[in-house]
């Protein structure tokens, strides 16, 4: 089985995409954006409205100072005192309708702004949390959190202050070329020639920055995967005095991230520059032009100010915007890390037309499965299996003969190539989720906690349980005592991924959160593990009321824990080479008699 989206969000990490890829990614990242506009369409036609009237009641200034010089200043020498107390009234209406709708504006944009990353911050959790264990075991845990940080932070800049500048400085500098043209056409035109080098200027940013933007989000991305995994498995860098090696890779790391930023800021530093010498030599040549009109006649002093006036304020939105294409190509990456996030479909599909499980029995059909993880290395060929209702079955063979991936199959973490599982003659493909979680459970090596109490975590399987319930699974499979001495007993903090109880404790209160959710099939992969040998034998008795009067499968390395199984099924590359009682078994001479009789020999 291909993981095709991962490799697809992986390769995102790449600089040298093809222009299909590169407008196939686009489309998708607009795609995203459109959703998330969606529901705020209203606000967002609202918010345009206001803005281009703000904008208008901004740019308004220059002219109507043309206008008080050229025919307010006039008519007050005649007493005629209209034309320049009106010019002042529409400068201070103006002045005060502009400044009251661009306060009305940020706030808008601002109520725009949080709810699409809302929006798109719960669609990530709860998307990720949804896709399949293929994409999690393949896609690392620290770029996810990048996915949930580093990158909705750059689109939280981005939605933030980058569209007002954008917005406001292309509305700003479109009504500033519209005025100067009203007041002035030859300054218009001279405003309108400056355009092509700008033009020029900015299409080589804009193509230089691209790339750049790029390598400054793969960068980031790489530091926090580095420092994540470092921090997730501190424990094995202890051990194996990683600390050195980690130190030179994160310090190539971080001169890598140093080094594109550095590229950034010499980018900047040409184009802050440029827009600053343009826009200063088109303003000289408006006055120089304008001087001479105004010299012989044909230019008005008012519209020569306005002029220059309009002039030095249209290259002012252009550095703005500049800034902004900062904020956009940093969000544009980020953007399209996410959009292929969501975009990933889940291995294991919820089935569109799902049968309920109002009662089961338990028992489990393997019918001419074949499994892959990869289409070149097939794990289970053509498997057969039938578990009756009630049985104890225990799996025992060498590590990678395909253990751990028939539990897999029968929790439905995965789904077979071919041919099906199933659930008391129903396909698991057909079960309605709640109806498979609940029927069917799985307690791992890993006996994972969550921060939380210990009465919390035993309940994750059953959240409306009672104390008398919590209470009776502990102490059903000999987890009560240890929890008593606790310093809060069930109600003691466990800590961060149970830190403050050790392994084999942890394994108890996994086995008491699988007896509280009470499965009719009851998987368990390793779970013993990680206890000693005096703990596993007290543990025993847990074990048989845990796995009594429901179907049970157990996965285990010790064959100690195999003696409760009523049936023994022994694997090699993906087939069962053994199929009996343990006391048959041992008492044969086949594969299992030989592990019995080396494990009972490491005992001596």
């Amino acid at each position: 089985m291909s993981i095709g989206g991962v490799e697809g969000v992986e390769g995102e990490e790449r600089h040298d995409f093809t222009t299909a890829e590169s407008r196939q990614i686009r489309d998708r990242s607009l795609r995203l954006l459109g959703s998330l506009l969606r529901p705020e369409r209203g606000r967002v036609i609202l918010t345009m409205v206001v803005v281009i009237i703000s904008t208008a009641a901004q740019v308004a200034g220059p002219a109507l100072i043309a206008y008080g010089i050229d025919r307010g200043l006039p008519a007050l020498l005649d007493r005629d005192w209209f034309p320049i107390g009106a010019t002042v009234a529409a400068y201070l209406v103006a002045g005060i309708v502009g400044a009251v709708l661009i306060a009305w504006y940020t706030v808008l944009t601002a109520k725009i702004g949080q709810a699409i990353l809302f929006d798109l911050r719960t669609r990530v959790f709860l998307h990720t949390q949804q896709l399949s264990l293929e994409f999690h075991e393949s896609y690392t845990s620290g770029r996810i959190i990048a996915r949930q940080t580093s990158d909705l932070d750059s689109i939280k800049e981005l939605l933030d202050s980058g569209v007002n500048q954008l917005v406001q400085g292309a509305l700003y500098m479109v009504f500033v070329a519209v005025g100067m043209f009203l007041v002035d056409g030859t300054s218009g035109l001279i405003l309108l020639a400056a355009l092509v080098p700008l033009a020029v200027l900015t299409r080589w940013f804009q193509k230089r920055s691209q790339r750049l933007f790029r390598r400054t989000r793969v960068a980031s991305a790489r530091l926090i995967v580095q420092f994540v995994e470092t921090m997730t498995g501190i424990r094995a860098v202890k051990a194996f005095r990683k600390e050195k090696r980690n130190e030179k890779e994160f310090g190539d790391l971080v001169e890598d991230y140093r080094d594109v930023n550095s590229k950034v800021i010499q980018l900047f530093g040409i184009f802050d520059p440029g827009l600053v010498l343009m826009g200063n030599v088109t303003l000289a040549v408006i006055l120089v032009v304008g001087g001479l009109r105004v010299a012989d006649g044909s230019l008005a002093i008012g519209a020569l100010l306005a002029a220059l006036l309009y002039a030095r304020q249209f290259f002012g939105p252009a550095q703005d915007m500049a800034m902004f294409y900062n904020s956009y190509q940093s969000a544009a990456a980020a953007l399209e890390k996410i959009s292929g996030v969501l975009e990933e479909k889940p291995g294991v599909a919820d089935p569109t037309d799902p049968i309920d499980l109002w009662a089961a029995n338990g028992a489990v059909e393997f019918e001419g499965v074949e499994f892959a993880y990869r289409a070149d290395r097939v794990i289970l060929p053509e498997f057969d299996l039938a578990i009756p209702a009630g049985q104890t079955i225990a799996l025992v063979g060498s590590t990678g003969a395909g253990k751990s991936t028939l539990a897999k199959l029968m929790a439905r973490f995965y789904d077979p190539s071919r041919g099906r599982v199933t659930l008391d003659g129903v396909d698991l493909r057909r079960l309605h989720p709640k109806d498979l979680r609940r029927a069917i459970v799985m307690v791992t090596q890993e006996a994972y906690l969550f921060s939380g109490s210990v009465a919390e975590n035993i309940a994750l399987g059953k959240p409306d349980a009672t104390m008398v319930e919590i209470v009776a699974a502990a102490k059903a499979v000999g987890a009560h005592e240890f929890i008593e001495s606790l310093p809060a007993g069930y109600e003691t903090d466990v800590n961060k991924r149970g830190g403050r109880v050790s392994a084999g404790q942890r394994q108890l209160l996994s086995f008491a959160r699988a007896f509280l959710a009470d499965p009719v099939v009851l998987i368990l992969d390793e779970a013993t593990a990680s206890l000693d040998i005096p703990s596993e034998r007290l543990v025993q008795e847990g074990l048989t009321t845990l796995l009594a009067d429901r179907t049970a499968i157990i996965i285990a390395h010790r064959l100690s824990t195999v003696a409760i199984a009523d049936r023994v099924l022994v694997m090699e590359h993906g087939r069962i080479v053994e199929d009996g009682t343990p006391r048959d078994l041992i008492a044969g001479t086949g594969r299992f008699a030989q592990l019995h009789a080396a494990w009972r020999d490491s005992l001596v």
